[in-house]
């Protein structure tokens, strides 16, 4: 039996995108703000290695989008935290 590479990728491709989204999922109960953002971005690796199996440049697009949008979304929320005096 042998295992194609793009199987494999599907395989992790998903492995990630649900490890990724419990973390974020849980990543608000952390204290730092650069593991939260790590988890998201794990989420959108995984995401990326999917849409590799099908499509080079879709899967970079991809996560190239996701990475700067939710960048901008964690340090505006962190910002905005931290002006309010919370605990960040």
């Amino acid at each position: 039996m042998v295992i194609e590479p793009f199987t494999v990728f599907f395989y992790f491709g998903i492995f990630l995108a649900i490890i990724g989204s419990i973390a974020t999922a849980w990543g608000p109960g952390v204290n730092d703000p650069i593991v939260r953002t790590f988890n998201t971005e794990v989420a959108s690796i995984g995401v990326c290695l999917v849409l590799l199996c099908y499509n080079h440049v879709l899967a970079l697009l991809t996560l190239l989008a996701t990475t700067v949008i939710i960048s901008l979304i964690l340090f505006r929320a962190i910002i905005r935290l931290e002006e309010m005096g919370a605990d960040v």
